[in-house]
């Protein structure tokens, strides 16, 4: 690596590490000032206990916080070390000397190919194990949470219902499951029995949930209801909160969403998840070409137009988010009754991806 690659590659990472920083900050404490009653309504904890409750909140929070600001970091980043060399004049001296500014450029996006590939990894490894905590709200004591459940699917197709779900003790209170089978060669399911207890409380060492006073009552025979003493399902108390919150798709890793979507849900919800899957792969891509779109214009040798070179890639970044901001919303509706999650997602990386091809042959450097 040459010393001029250093030092941009140097000036990028502080421009990075600042941006994280500031804009994660920034989204810390505006979401804090809004929700500060809801923490102290624990205040008869103590002031320590609402001081760890907020601090643990926001830590696990934080890692929302940089997927939905990862690319707009990468920008800022890049405004800022392009910005201090141009304020020294050192892209003049460095063309001078007969150096292509692409060429100047070259260690930004490598390092922006490597820290998008951070977004990957905390969109997929890291968010979904921490799932159980990201739906919990702000005056929520953590581990004391509790969720209604309404009609669960689980992996076996079966329907799960239950008054209050206790995240501490892992128990269901007098929960209601709906077994069902798909008919051969058919999307339809039909309903085989019923199971009703009083409780059910996950064993980690059997993997199952175990039943008391568990009672089946079967539809397709006209035997007496028999005693239940456990029910074997792929979902697991961490999976409960996710499934339970609106948001939850969001939090599921890829193999997740995949997985749900193997489970025959409804129509919505399974447009819902495909839209999601598509995002995973354009949210990357997406935070690439607003790079891509912002470099050309932020190379500018005149530092008198630098102010205007920083407002006009603020503002094309800005589009970008809007139209996948846009997108995500449109997504799952019908147009012309018809709903293409597929279009949608793909649809901002048409629009500025050839942007920012045109951008990048057109600059001078």
């Amino acid at each position: 690596m040459k010393v001029l690659d250093k030092y941009v590659a140097r000036s990028f990472l502080t421009g990075y590490a600042i941006a994280f920083c500031v804009l994660i900050g920034l989204r810390i404490l505006i979401d804090l000032f809004v929700n500060l009653d809801e923490f102290v309504e624990n205040a008869d904890l103590g002031a320590m206990r609402v001081a760890w409750n907020i601090l643990a909140y926001y830590g696990v929070q934080s890692v929302l916080y940089f997927r939905d600001f990862a690319g707009t970091i990468i920008v800022v980043a890049a405004v800022f070390s392009l910005g201090r060399m141009i304020r020294a004049n050192e892209l003049t001296a460095v063309m001078s000397s007969g150096v292509s500014l692409k060429r100047v450029i070259a260690p930004i996006v490598i390092l922006s190919l490597v820290l998008t590939g951070l977004l990957v990894v905390d969109q997929e490894l890291v968010i979904p194990p921490l799932g159980a905590q990201l739906v919990r709200s702000h005056d929520a004591v953590p581990g004391e949470e509790t969720y209604n459940i309404w009609f669960i699917t689980d992996a076996n197709g079966s329907l799960i219902c239950s008054q209050s779900f206790d995240v501490k003790t892992s128990t269901l209170r007098k929960p209601t499951i709906i077994t069902r089978q798909k008919q051969k060669d058919s999307l339809i399911w039909q309903v085989t029995g019923r199971i009703d207890a009083e409780k059910a409380v996950f064993n980690s060492q059997t993997e199952r949930w175990d039943l008391e006073e568990g009672v089946f009552t079967s539809t397709l025979s006209e035997d007496p209801a028999s005693r239940a003493k456990y029910y074997v399902t792929d979902l697991k108390p961490a999976d409960i909160p996710i499934r339970c919150e609106s948001r939850d798709k969001t939090l599921l890793s890829s193999r997740q969403l995949a997985a749900l979507a193997a489970q025959g849900a409804k129509v919505r919800d399974l447009q819902q998840l495909y839209s999601q899957k598509h995002f995973r792969i354009t949210d990357p891509i997406m935070s690439m070409v607003m790079l891509m779109v912002s470099l050309p214009i932020l190379v500018c040798r005149d530092p008198k137009a630098m102010k205007s070179a920083v407002m006009i890639s603020f503002l094309l970044t800005g589009a970008c988010m809007l139209t996948g901001f846009a997108c995500k919303m449109f997504a799952t509706e019908a147009l012309f009754d018809k709903v293409m999650p597929e279009f949608w997602a793909w649809l901002p990386v048409f629009i500025f991806l050839p942007v920012a091809i045109l951008e990048l042959d057109s600059m001078k450097t």
